[in-house]
């Protein structure tokens, strides 16, 4: 993938582009994840906050994390796309996978929080798998 990638909205009035490669990727199958998404998870990549530069007006719904701090989910206040979270690190932003301009080079690298996952739901069975979130994602 080229470092720099660009996506936004449905409606284009939120557009990003990001100049960092991800940190992370992976398939949250939490039940707000499930719950925000309307489907059984949520595709997303985590970056530096700093990498990112946004254009348009986002609005944020602050929920209260498996951890017991806020984490925020980012969508267009026009169409409703849901777009980035913030998780409890500052300096991070994730970024759903759909809003990528080019999605196809997205490639989760484990799905977690599956513990909540549905059963209906069909995991790849070559990713690994953690019932909530790593330690490792939890500390970077």
């Amino acid at each position: 993938m080229a470092i720099k990638f660009t996506g936004g909205c449905l409606c284009g009035s939120v557009r990003y582009e990001c100049s960092a490669e991800p940190i992370a990727m992976g398939n949250c199958h939490c039940r707000d994840c499930q719950r925000a998404t309307g489907s059984a998870y949520a595709s997303g990549l985590l970056v530096p906050r700093s990498a990112v530069t946004i254009t348009g007006d986002v609005k944020y719904y602050d929920v209260i994390g498996d951890s017991g701090s806020i984490v925020g989910r980012g969508f267009c206040p026009n169409c409703g796309s849901r777009l980035f979270s913030k998780p409890p690190i500052p300096e991070l932003l994730g970024i759903l996978a759909g809003s990528l301009d080019d999605p196809s080079w997205f490639q989760p690298a484990m799905d977690f929080y599956t513990a909540s996952a549905q059963p209906w739901d069909y995991m790849n069975p070559d990713l690994p798998k953690f019932d909530k979130m790593p330690v490792m994602q939890q500390s970077l």
